[in-house]
């Protein structure tokens, strides 16, 4: 019998998901209590899969469990087997009943604050029983880890271009310029350049996100030098605020802008940016299966960009 199939007929779905949960509590006993099994049970799970395997598959040391190489290989295609099954079921339930399902969201601040609102009002009007659970996004070197650890399903945000991640999928959605604010209190004036403003009190996003690396190269295309930050920030609302005071100035996408009204409060100063393009997208895992209603969500975010777009004309 070839190896691989004697693996197969002696690995356990069972015990494979012990082993996973062992590596993420980095604790048998602590395992135990989580799948509420004896921890005699989960020590002979993980022996019959090592057992199984030929392979020592994790370490035992003074800060607990931790995988070896082998141990951490088999968790990764663990986490992908149990992720693909768990959307099977949830297609089933779709089917069963296409009213009903979840879906896990990461969106960027200024996503939130301008456009999902848009997009999860048309989503619920056709889904109402869909529970959405949205989490916030950073979009800087590490923000699409939880995409690759599966927590979630997709992701909203500006994005980089070009778009250089191998094992993640990226559709455009819209374009959504930025504009330089500051509050109503200051007066109608000729065009301004960015060079005027470099002794203004500025509220800008971190240098290391997709925002401020934007921001950096307005500057750096008129020869200027960044300017220092009185507020660094990722809150949108936190910019609103302190712009409208009159005493600051920040940047803000439009969409921003067009929600909540926030255009009452503040004025787009007449300042011609350099052309940077940073569309917004929808980032997923390449090759994982999308649930049906993760399929739906994309549609109307692709619908509520064209409703938009279609406004803004008139």
């Amino acid at each position: 019998m070839q190896w691989v199939d004697r693996v197969g007929r002696r690995l356990k779905l069972r015990d494979l998901h012990i082993l996973l949960a062992v590596v993420q509590h980095g604790s048998m006993a602590k395992a135990a209590g989580e799948l509420a099994i004896s921890q005699p049970a989960v020590s002979k799970a993980i022996s019959d899969v090592e057992h199984a395997l030929g392979l020592r598959l994790l370490d035992r040391g003074r800060n607990g469990i931790e995988p070896t190489i082998y141990g951490r290989a088999l968790v990764a295609r663990g986490r992908a087997i149990f992720d693909e099954l768990k959307r099977g079921v949830d297609e089933l339930a779709f089917l069963a009943d296409p009213t009903v399902g979840e879906l896990r969201i990461a969106s960027t601040e200024s996503i939130a604050a301008g456009f999902l609102p848009a997009v999860i009002e048309n989503f619920s009007r056709e889904q109402p029983h869909v529970r959405l659970d949205v989490a916030q996004a950073v979009m800087n070197a590490q923000h699409y880890r939880d995409l690759r650890e599966r927590s979630i399903d997709l992701l909203l945000g500006r994005i980089p271009t070009p778009f250089d991640e191998g094992d993640l999928d990226v559709e455009t959605a819209y374009d959504d310029p930025v504009v330089v604010v500051a509050g109503r209190q200051w007066a109608r004036s000729r065009r301004l350049t960015l060079a005027e403003l470099a002794e203004e009190r500025w509220v800008l996003p971190p240098a290391d996100t997709i925002a401020g690396i934007l921001a950096a190269e307005w500057f750096r295309a008129g020869s200027l030098k960044m300017p220092r930050a009185s507020v660094t920030t990722l809150s949108i609302h936190l910019c609103c605020r302190l712009a409208s005071t009159g005493q600051y100035v920040t940047t803000l996408p439009i969409s921003v802008l067009r929600s909540a009204h926030h255009d009452r409060l503040l004025r787009v100063l007449p300042i011609k940016l350099p052309v940077q393009l940073r569309p917004v997208g929808i980032v997923t895992l390449k090759n994982r299966t999308l649930s049906p209603v993760a399929k739906r969500f994309i549609e109307c975010v692709h619908h509520t960009a064209k409703q938009q777009i279609r406004r803004s004309k008139h």
